[in-house]
């Protein structure tokens, strides 16, 4: 065989492999200890920049829909009350009160802005949440009134105040503030509850 042949070889078995494990981590498996691209010669094969991308899909544990929800905005949902704060992957989940909260357990949403999942930049405020254990693709969700929830991708934290960026008025973002982090995220999806 040709060097050429075996370099399409092991860049097949490199991309088999890949996927296989991509696969298995989106389906809830224990993801290994060393992954079968660590010990594949992927810089001879120029594939570094691959197993960077692959590295860094596995440490930011975002894969299947979530990969997709953080890439994508939708358009907004129409105005309703929130009823909860829900962050899945920090284990919160607060009831929702109109009007900035200082404890007691709930979050506040500022209602001289828009309704989270509606047009614009809704704030949110909670005092001791962990928002510094978030991380960018991680989703918040707030459950609605209208039985609808506003899932949003998390696309920035920030030890100091984050604020939308400019002349994107018509999509629908979240800044949930807690002390001095603040995150700032975009609807990625509504879903029906129920």
């Amino acid at each position: 065989m040709s060097r050429a042949q075996w370099a399409a070889v092991a860049l097949t078995a490199t991309l088999l492999c890949t996927g296989i494990g991509l696969l298995r981590g989106s389906s809830g498996a224990e993801p290994a200890a060393a992954s079968v691209t660590d010990a594949l010669p992927s810089r001879a094969l120029g594939l570094s920049g691959h197993r960077r991308l692959v590295r860094g899909l596995e440490q930011s544990g975002v894969h299947g829909p979530a990969a997709d929800r953080r890439t994508v905005a939708v358009a907004p949902m129409r105005a309703a009350r929130p009823l909860r704060l829900r962050i899945p992957s920090l284990g919160v989940d607060l009831p929702m009160a109109g009007g900035p909260q200082d404890g007691g357990g709930a979050a506040g949403w500022d209602t001289d802005g828009p309704a989270p999942g509606s047009a614009g930049t809704a704030v949110v405020t909670g005092d001791g949440l962990p928002l510094a254990g978030l991380r960018r693709g991680r989703i918040i969700e707030i459950p609605r009134a209208d039985h609808r929830t506003a899932v949003f991708t998390v696309e920035r934290v920030s030890p100091h105040a984050v604020t939308a960026p400019a002349g994107d008025t018509g999509l629908a973002r979240l800044r949930l503030v807690s002390g001095e982090t603040s995150v700032l995220a975009r609807l990625t999806g509504p879903r029906r509850t129920g």
